[in-house]
């Protein structure tokens, strides 16, 4: 179906949004587009981002005014980077911090719990090989600190900070074949020879992993999120609605909606689960293809509405490595089921 669609920030182009609400207001972490002089790849090479803005929307996503923060981070300012800094997501947290003298002498005691806000990006490193790193703001504006290593045993690209409502832990969904490096790694473990599943063979599965209550490193190992269909059956590696990454997470009704994105099919299809590691059936497709390559997006409610905020290469004049953010109203049947809207306005 045909959605009113909005473009968010036309003065600069941003991509591959994740958005959440933290105090009543809406924020956006997108990555950040720069021109790029090299040839298109299936490693990804044209997509040369290196620093990060925040957004955020005044009110309504199709009205509000959208306000930009700045630049949050640098690659230059994390001390192990190689280079491209893509898709990143941020969490809320509270933490335990010492008080200063002054606020001790006023009978505060030796520690307070203070809001910090933890963004997690994948970065590569000087090896070309991308890990997950963290910054830390003190507010969801930024600007974000960054740790000074990447958090050990983290792989592939496409992070999505999922706060749970029913037992408050963070979950991370994560992972991205091709350039996103995903089928370099089995069980977690780094492989000699990279494996591309083709034709039946099972698709390679999306990840999620859980957090520690500080949000700085993983509680437990990661595992595989599998898509299956109405018989319990994993997607194969031929189907076009298979994983291929974009990973987003959110729940409707009680159940956990899993959204991605097919890659080189283009379209954004969701799965549907009764816990957060799933498995999560298919349901079907919410974005058909957008202009350009990419499609990668996050689903938000916002005072009683759902939103879905995605990107395409329109104003670029189709450039897939200059892509800029948008906006739509999403709908769900009495089912549960997302109504699938046209990439094309």
């Amino acid at each position: 179906m045909k959605k009113e669609k909005r473009y968010l920030f036309p003065a600069d182009y941003m991509a591959d949004p994740s958005v959440h609400v933290f105090d009543g207001k809406i924020y956006i972490y997108p990555s950040h587009d720069w021109e790029a002089s090299n040839v298109e790849n299936d490693n990804g090479d044209q997509y040369i981002m290196k620093d990060y803005h925040v957004l955020s929307i005044n009110g309504d996503p199709m009205t509000g005014t959208v306000t930009d923060h700045g630049c949050v981070l640098r690659q230059e300012d994390i001390p192990w980077a190689g280079r491209q800094l893509w898709d990143c997501d941020v969490q809320e947290y509270i933490q335990e911090v010492p008080t200063n003298a002054e606020e001790q002498a006023a009978g505060m005691g030796y520690s307070k719990k203070v809001k910090k806000y933890v963004m997690y990006f994948p970065l590569k490193d000087r090896n070309d090989v991308f890990h997950w790193g963290t910054a830390i703001a003190d507010n969801p504006a930024g600007p974000f600190i960054p740790q000074p290593a990447p958090v050990p045993g983290s792989y592939s690209i496409d992070m999505c900070a999922f706060r749970d409502d029913a037992d408050g832990e963070v979950y991370v969904y994560f992972g991205g074949l091709w350039g996103g490096q995903l089928q370099r790694y089995k069980d977690n473990i780094h492989l000699e020879t990279p494996h591309l599943p083709e034709g039946k063979e099972d698709a390679l599965p999306s990840r999620c992993v859980r957090l520690t209550k500080d949000g700085l490193g993983y509680a437990e190992a990661p595992r595989p999120i599998l898509v299956v269909d109405n018989d319990g059956n994993p997607l194969k590696a031929d189907d076009p609605h298979r994983f291929f990454e974009a990973s987003w997470m959110h729940k409707y009704n009680g159940k956990y909606y899993f959204s991605y994105s097919t890659g080189d099919s283009h379209l954004l299809c969701y799965a549907v689960g009764d816990n957060p590691y799933g498995p999560f059936t298919y349901q079907g497709v919410i974005l058909t293809p957008v202009v350009g390559w990419t499609t990668h997006h996050a689903i938000l409610e916002y005072n009683g509405k759902w939103y879905l905020f995605h990107h395409d290469s329109v104003p670029s004049g189709g450039k897939s490595w200059l892509r800029s953010l948008k906006v739509c109203e999403i709908e769900y049947d009495a089912d549960g089921k997302i109504m699938t809207i046209d990439g094309i306005d």
